[in-house]
């Protein structure tokens, strides 16, 4: 679910969010992946936070540079602890 318009614009934010997501700081419970996705009305692209029956616990719009820029990050994980 994606409650709010905040977007994340650059690498570094991504990466922040990545972290906050696997080191529980969120208060998300089941999580079983992340990863970039499309929304299917508009075609607005964000990150998923997906649980272990791939449904979405929480989302996070990105911009087009994030989506197109930071998928091995999302794929291999942050690089920051």
């Amino acid at each position: 679910m994606i409650n709010d318009d905040t977007v994340i614009e650059t690498l570094d934010e991504l990466e922040a969010f990545l972290i906050s997501v696997e080191n529980g700081g969120l208060g998300l419970n089941n999580v079983a992946g992340i990863a970039l996705a499309t929304n299917n009305a508009d075609g607005r692209p964000f990150v998923a936070v997906l649980d272990d029956k791939h449904q979405l616990l929480m989302g996070r719009w990105v911009t087009q540079d994030v989506f197109d820029n930071g998928k091995d990050r999302v794929r291999r994980g942050p690089t920051k602890h």
